[in-house]
């Protein structure tokens, strides 16, 4: 009783300071308040010890430091990148290891090309319907329309474009390892794990126990490093959305509100459809939920994919994924999911197009959906990648880039959602494989603190 008095009392105090700043009551009042909100919080965070109360409570702790002390919040970024160096560290290890001891050590090497199989299918298949829902929402809504473009904007365009088919199936395989784990290229870590763990897995039992002992170890030390880890990940997520906020201002974001809007709620609409998949594979939506809420939540508040991969890795094996599926499905996703990327992709396309006061009949809207399907293929992993493919179907299509750079303004704020949204994808993938596979287990009870 008493915990929920204190969460009562945070979100009294925090709604009357938000009130205070809409009715334009002194500034010191309205800081105050929310303030003294969070000072209520703290203890009903501390009491509930789950990462993600903590998680949530850091990112509105951080938005708020943006929006009442930019200079400082600005400098908080450090942090954030902090975090995701030791992700960058664990990652390679984590996967090697899960993939090699899954093959060799559970005799799984005859179903690993159905895994990647199936893994394939269903990632085009929603990334597919991502496109296509993106579409039908920027059509509805006409975010675009009226938008007037800037003479000037001060942005450079990207230079990279999406690379042909045939460099994308190069890049799958590496040429050196130690190079792949040095740029993070982590399918084609997958890769040499796969082509590794079959190669251990032929040879005689002998000779294949002492190594496979060893990397056993490795990977289950892998996972416990992980948990030390994500004791930062609440700090690292305030920080990120400080330096978010702080660097961008709340102003920066109202000409482009109504494409915003757009955005999250086709990134709801979107929601409800997986919540429906999981429903037709037989996998309860309510466990699913509570096990992938930390990874988004750090997905969302970092923007980076990549920084919820080993939470994510771990909360699929409790959710009874084995090991050798996660290992092999989630970092394959980091490389070709675009869940949420998908609908950023044909939203973002065709609002630029709008604000260029181009009118695209349908016929060409569905040459532009299918351009963008075609060139974000094995792109996910590529730094401000949507920007990229953006930018080169654009000029197919006689859309100004300035129409695209425009977006750089909300593109952070975008992205929160979009890498969530991703990072659920991954996950989703990860279990719908498992039970078409019928390898998927009763979860595990999940803890609720990054236990060491």
């Amino acid at each position: 009783m008493r915990i929920r008095a204190l969460f009562a009392a945070a979100c009294v105090f925090f709604a009357a300071g938000v009130a205070a700043s809409l009715l334009h009551a002194p500034a010191t009042i309205a800081v105050s308040l929310r303030w003294v909100a969070f000072g209520f919080f703290v203890p009903y965070a501390l009491r509930r010890h789950s990462l993600l109360v903590w998680t949530f409570f850091a990112m509105l702790a951080g938005a708020e430091l943006g929006v009442d002390a930019p200079g400082i919040a600005t400098q908080t970024h450090f942090l954030g990148e902090i975090f995701l160096r030791l992700i960058r560290m664990i990652v390679a290890p984590l996967i090697f290891g899960g993939i090699v001891t899954g093959i060799a050590g559970h005799n799984q090497l005859s179903g690993v090309g159905r895994v990647a199989i199936k893994a394939l299918i269903f990632f085009e298949v929603v990334t597919t319907f991502g496109l296509l829902l993106g579409a039908v929402a920027i059509d509805i809504t006409q975010a675009g329309a009226g938008v007037t473009l800037p003479a000037v904007i001060q942005a450079t365009a990207p230079t990279a474009r999406p690379e042909g088919w045939q460099q994308i199936l190069l890049n799958v395989f590496p040429e050196n390892i130690a190079k792949a784990v040095a740029e993070n290229q982590i399918l084609q870590v997958a890769v040499f794990a796969l082509l590794f763990g079959a190669a251990l897995a032929t040879l005689p039992e002998a000779k294949r126990a002492p190594l496979l002992s060893v990397l056993q170890s490795l990977t289950e030390t892998m996972f416990r490093l992980t948990r030390i880890i994500m004791v930062m990940a609440p700090v690292a997520a305030g920080a990120a959305l400080a330096y978010t906020v702080g660097s961008m201002g709340v102003a920066t974001l109202l000409p482009l509100g109504k494409l915003l809007v757009t955005c999250y709620v086709a990134l709801l609409i979107f929601t409800a459809v997986l919540a429906v998949i999981l429903l037709c594979a037989r996998i309860p939506v309510g466990k699913f939920a509570a096990a992938v809420a930390e990874p988004a939540a750090l997905g969302f508040a970092t923007t980076s994919s990549e920084a919820a991969l080993p939470l994510a890795m771990e909360r699929m094996e409790e959710f009874g994924v084995p090991r050798w599926i996660v290992s092999f499905v989630i970092p394959t996703g980091y490389s070709f999911n675009m869940t949420g990327s998908s609908i950023y992709l044909s939203m973002a396309a065709l609002f630029a197009a709008q604000a260029a006061g181009l009118h695209l009949s349908v016929m060409q809207q569905i040459v532009l959906l299918a351009t963008l399907m075609l060139t974000s293929k094995g792109i996910a992993g590529v730094p401000r990648a949507t920007l990229v493919i953006l930018m080169a179907v654009a000029s197919s299509f006689q859309i100004p880039a300035a129409a695209v750079l425009m977006l750089l303004g909300i593109d952070t704020l975008m992205d929160m959602g979009r890498t969530a949204m991703n990072v659920i994808g991954n996950c989703m993938a990860a279990a719908v494989v498992a039970r078409w596979e019928g390898e998927l287990k009763p979860p595990q009870e999940l803890p609720l603190t990054p236990t060491l």
